[in-house]
This record gives structure tokens, sequence and C-alpha cells, in this order.
């Protein structure tokens, strides 16, 4: 849904390139022509299908592909005649693949550590920590706030609001009020902590991997990113409950294993950042590596587990990271192909170059990039961040910083803004709805206001 705004908003303006596309210099001026018409029709139709996934009962992954395959189809058609014959479609949707593997890879890895940490019972573990503890509901609220704000960086905003939403639910769902006023914390927090981390956030990833900037340059938001959180906390600190919840019985252990998994994570990320910032290779080559280290890790387990299954006379079913591959949330990772094919193709018709001229050009960078940032809370920050690298505006590293942030944490003034609120919304049990986030949007609009300030204070412009 979100990711439709972009296109029909952009559209308007003109949007952007792939940068991979844009580097190519593949642009074969065909926004006044028939064919790019029916491009954008069949990318509207297809985010229409998207919008309307609960209730037609399709996968959001399909109408996206389904989208790229003819956009592209009709690219190779129509340029079939021309100057480098097929050849230059193919170059063109080549480029574009090649930077949507790029980012395949690092996210089946990721989602497979993160899934191999719940396996084991780190999470879980975390949770159980926390709800033993006689905390207040505010103590709760700023304690889950800073975990999301803090691991989200490592693990991403989805993973991290989903985790601690259980933290919250378990422990104050009882209390209305604590559940909205904690799950809508949680959700800033996760976008918040996700924009100053090049892991936090697909569209970081993607700026890193473009090399609009180095993998320490995204700690410079931190400090705008904080206040982006802490600025709608504290407006929200003084609606919370006094008192304590209920305590829970019982304590959860980690698995064998999950202290191991946890360690060889850590090494992966910075395997990846070695090999990105001194090796020069692509983020994929570290995370791939990495999974090198976890399969190794995983053996060692499953001959632990089948010792000790034989010590006690049963059966252990064997423990694999394929099998842990195989329940990644695939529906999502063909869905970012699917967008990455129509705005690629997109900006390979034109649309994103005209964009670029009109969007940055009439109202330069610093409100350009708020605006997408705002544009975000309704469309996907995904495409977005991809069609501003499309364009490529002449921007210094301060203004991609900007964009970069502006992008993360503006899905937070919605609810329907960002994975992690989506995802609350459907695990809430009707404690965290679209109207409730919406009455605290004005706070969260403050702490927007405030981040961006701080930013152009402290990195420039």
């Amino acid at each position: 849904m979100r990711s439709f705004l972009l296109l029909t908003t952009a559209l308007a303006c003109g949007l952007p390139i792939p940068a991979a596309a844009a580097e190519a210099g593949a642009n074969f001026h065909l926004t006044g022509h028939p064919v790019g018409a029916l491009a954008l029709a069949l990318f509207v139709l297809a985010y229409v299908a998207v919008v309307l996934e609960e209730h037609i009962r399709i996968a959001k992954s399909k109408p996206v592909m389904l989208a790229a395959a003819l956009i592209w189809g009709l690219i190779a058609w129509q340029t079939r005649g021309g100057a480098g014959g097929p050849a230059a479609a193919s170059d063109a949707f080549q480029a574009m693949f090649l930077e949507y593997a790029e980012i395949f890879f690092f996210l089946v890895v990721a989602m497979t550590y993160v899934t191999a940490m719940g396996e084991r019972n780190v999470f879980e573990a975390l949770r159980a920590e926390l709800t033993r503890r006689r905390l207040g509901y505010r103590a709760l609220f700023w304690i889950t706030g800073a975990i999301a704000f803090f691991i989200s960086p490592v693990l991403d905003n989805l993973t991290t609001a989903l985790v601690m939403s259980a933290v919250v639910l378990a422990v104050g769902g009882g209390q209305a009020r604590f559940a909205t006023l904690a799950l809508i914390n949680l959700v800033v927090a996760a976008n918040a902590g996700g924009a100053w981390s090049a892991f936090g956030d697909i569209t970081t990833l993607m700026v890193w991997q473009a090399r609009k900037a180095e993998f320490f340059d995204f700690f410079r938001l931190f400090l705008p990113s904080l206040v982006n959180w802490l600025v709608p906390a504290v407006a929200m600190h003084f609606a919370l409950p006094k008192g304590l919840p209920e305590s829970l019985p019982g304590r959860v252990h980690v698995k064998p294993g999950g202290i191991g998994i946890c360690l060889t994570f850590a090494l992966t990320i910075a395997i990846t950042v070695a090999g990105k910032q001194w090796l020069g290779m692509p983020a994929a080559y570290g995370m791939l590596t990495g999974l090198a280290l976890l399969n190794l890790l995983a053996s060692r387990i499953d001959r632990s587990q089948r010792r000790y299954a034989l010590a006690q006379g049963t059966e252990e079913e064997p423990y694999s990271i394929f099998r842990i591959i195989a329940n990644a949330e695939w529906d999502t990772l063909l869905f970012f192909y699917g967008v990455f094919g129509c705005v690629g193709g997109l900006a390979a018709l034109g649309y994103l170059e005209l964009a670029s001229h009109t969007v940055y050009g009439a109202l330069g960078p610093t409100v350009a990039n708020a605006a997408m940032g705002v544009l975000s809370a309704v469309i996907d920050n995904i495409p977005i961040m991809y069609a501003v690298l499309q364009m490529n505006p002449p921007m210094d590293e301060a203004q991609w910083l900007l964009i970069t942030l502006t992008a993360g944490v503006g899905g937070s003034l919605l609810s329907v803004g960002s994975a992690a609120g989506v995802a609350l919304m459907g695990a809430s049990g009707g404690r965290y709805t679209f109207m409730r986030h919406l009455r605290w949007s004005w706070a969260i609009a403050l702490g927007y206001v405030a981040s961006i300030a701080l930013h152009l204070a402290l990195n420039g412009s």
C-alpha cells in the first residue's frame, strides 16, 4: 500500500531511476509513449492489489512480481529494434537484478540468524527475564523502548518490534492504556534505532551499498534518531498508568548453542563491515561467509543433540540451518523483488529522471528529503529510497544521511507507515490500531521535526 502511493505521487512529479539502471545509463525516454503509460498503469494496478491483499486473499508478492515481468517485457519488446537492440533492455534488467540479489542474500542470512536465535529461545529468555522483575508500567515503557532502540540496528525494526511486543503484551497486556502506549513507543523506537545503522533497515543498507555513506558515517545519525524517539516517548510518559503489573511465574532457559549463535552473528557483522570497508566487497559477501560459519555451528549443535538423545534413549530430529532458511519470510523477499523490478522498469522508461528534476530541482534537497520522509508514512520507504537512489540527485553526504534518516523514521507518523507498525496491528489483538496511533501522531511529528533540525545543526548541509 505504501509503495503504491510513492509511484502515484512521484509520477505526478516523475519517479527516480534505480541506482544500477542509472549507472548503466538506461533511459529509453518512453514517458510520453503508450508503452510508458501502460507500464505505469500496470504498476498502479499491482499496488492496488497489494492494498487489497486481505480482501482478495492474494499474497502481496504475486501482483508486483507479475507487474515487474510485464513491465520489463514491454520494455524489451519496444526497444528490440532500437540502438543496442535487445541487449539494451537485457543489460538494464541485469543491473537492476544484481542490486536486488545483493540485498536478497543479505536479508536471507539475517533472517536465518534471527530465526535460529528464536528457535534457541534467546528472545523468550529475554522476555522471561524482564517479566520476572517487579517493574512498574512506566519503567517497562522505558526499558522496552530503550531495548528496541538499541537492538533494532542489528536485528531490524520489524523483528525488534515483534520480539518486544511479546514482552509488552505478556507483562501488561491486561492494562489497555499501557499496552497501547508501549506498542506505539516500540514502533517509534524500532524505526528510529534502525536509522543509525547500516544494518538497521533495508533503506540504510541500500544507501550503504550505493556508497553514498560509509558504515561509520551512519553513527552520525545516532543523536537525531535518539531525539526522534525521546520526544514522543516523553509526551506519552505522562499518560501512562501508575502501578505494577502482575508478575509471571517461571523462567526460560536458552537452549544449547543459542549463545554461540549470537556470538557468531556478531562475528558475521564484523566480517561484513570489514569486507565492505577494507576489502571493498559487497555486504552479501560477509553475510554469506557468516552463513557458512552458522552451518558449521549447526553441525556441532546437531551432534550434541543426537548424543543427548541417544543417552536418553529417544530420537531427536536433525538440526539443520536449511530447515530454518525454509521458514524465512519468502513472500516479503519476493515482494522486494517485485518492487525493485517495477521501479527499475519505470526508471528505464524515464520516469525517475523526470521525478529527480521535478522534486529535487523545484524544492531543494532539504525540503525534498523531509517531504520524502513524510511520504514514507503512506508509501513504503523501500521504493522511496530506491527511487531517490535512482534519481541520484546531486547531494552532499549530509543530505544523503538526511534522506536516510527521514525515510527511516518518517514511517512512524502513521501505524501503516512501517513494517513494524503493520505487524503490531495484527499481533496486538486490537490494543494497537490506526486510530490509537493517530492520536499521538502530533507528538511523533514533533520528534520528526526535532530530529531533522538536530541533524542539520550537527552534521551541516
